[in-house]
């Protein structure tokens, strides 16, 4: 019998992060479209909580505004310490990773308008996402050797990438802001930051710090923005070390129960069946947008910037190609800008999260032959050295 440590261990991989979001998102897609669903599909959308307090939220939504605000404070305290320490530490080393993450998100939303039109625009955010545990778990499974650099590059990528995506949610998914629950949860921030810096005993600071945490999220929640920006500043602003050691203790948690059980109330759709209902042009734009909107901004982006010829410019031809297909794995943050871009159209919503899927499954493909095939490149080279 594996032992607890051994357990948490696990749960802390990368490999393991990318194989139970694929496997909850095909139990739900799975289990939506057999006798379980409709029952399922009721009881995701069953209301819990107090409505005269602002916490009447559905099962999914409990789900989406709740238990995800974690997967953002783990994404934020990784994006600060590549901001500060790591690899995005100097503005050399961030330029090349930024302008092709760039790249990857206008490409993307202007061939969605392209293909989706004028009618359906506000879907553009979709496609723009990269789910950084997704694309680093096929990596960890099929990249056995492949170069560092490549893993560094898109790894400084798909953390840009998501600061992109959280500016999004935060300016143009912000609904009937109320400034005072935004100063309340601007002054809990505050508030954390002093405790988490401070050097009292941690038997006392953790306790009020989690109670402010959660203070914070919900001040959030009620202010308008989406629930989810709590969890982004508190990583930001949170004392590194209190920060670093919580989303040490957060991240098996995350990997084994809150994004499985995201992609699994997220694939919860009926698929639509064609002969009756075709497949609309929201569906194609992310579809589309997704793999080959992703893949040809990166290209351009990364290559303009690769032109410069200054070191540290970062990847170029064929491994900005692997980074680049890979980048086109949207998933979870793609799934999230779905559920906040279609919310008042089901049927629609429900397609787009079929694209998000279809277009994230030829991202897997394509990227993992592509991630497959430099680590073979790179292990056949190395041996005959």
């Amino acid at each position: 019998m594996a032992s607890p440590r051994r357990v948490i261990h696990v749960f802390r991989s990368e490999r393991y992060a990318a194989i139970a979001l694929a496997a909850a998102a095909a139990l739900g897609l799975l289990l939506a479209n057999s006798v379980a669903g409709p029952g399922l599909i009721t009881l995701a959308g069953q209301h819990l909580g107090s409505a005269s307090i602002g916490l009447d939220l559905s099962v999914a939504h409990w789900v989406t505004d709740g238990l995800l605000a974690v997967f953002f404070f783990i994404v934020a305290v990784e994006l600060r310490f590549e901001l500060t320490r790591g690899e995005l530490n100097s503005w050399p080393k961030a330029m090349a990773p930024a302008v092709a993450a760039i790249g990857g998100v206008i490409v993307p939303a202007a061939l969605y308008l392209a293909i989706a039109g004028s009618t359906a625009a506000a879907g553009w955010p979709i496609a723009t996402a990269t789910d950084i545990a997704f694309a680093l778990g096929l990596i960890a499974i099929v990249g056995r050797g492949l170069p560092p650099r490549i893993r560094v590059f898109l790894l400084a990528l798909a953390v840009l990438d998501d600061l992109i995506a959280i500016l999004i949610i935060a300016v143009v998914f912000a609904h009937g802001l109320n400034l005072g629950a935004l100063i309340g949860a601007a002054t809990a921030i505050i508030a954390v930051c002093i405790v988490s810096a401070s050097r009292g005993p941690k038997a006392v600071r953790y306790p009020i710090i989690a109670l402010l945490s959660v203070m914070t999220w919900y001040l959030v929640l009620v202010s308008g923005v989406h629930a989810t920006i709590a969890g982004v500043a508190l990583g930001l602003f949170m004392s590194p070390k209190v920060s670093a050691r919580a989303a040490h203790a957060l991240l098996p948690v995350n990997n084994a129960v809150i994004l499985p059980l995201f992609a699994f109330v997220a694939a919860l759709v009926v698929i639509p069946d064609v002969t009756t209902t075709p497949l609309s042009p929201v569906f194609w734009g992310i579809g589309i947008a997704l793999p080959v909107g992703k893949f040809v901004g990166i290209m351009i982006a990364g290559s303009l910037i690769a032109l410069t010829g200054r070191k540290g410019t970062g990847v170029r031809g064929w491994d900005l190609a692997t980074v680049a297909a890979v980048a086109g794995i949207g998933f979870t943050v793609s799934l999230l800008m779905n559920e906040l871009a279609l919310a008042g159209d089901a049927p629609l919503r429900d397609q787009g999260v079929l694209a998000v899927l279809c277009g994230s499954a030829v991202s897997i493909v394509v990227g993992g032959s592509f991630v497959a095939w430099r680590a073979r490149r790179t292990r056949v080279r190395q041996k005959s050295r």
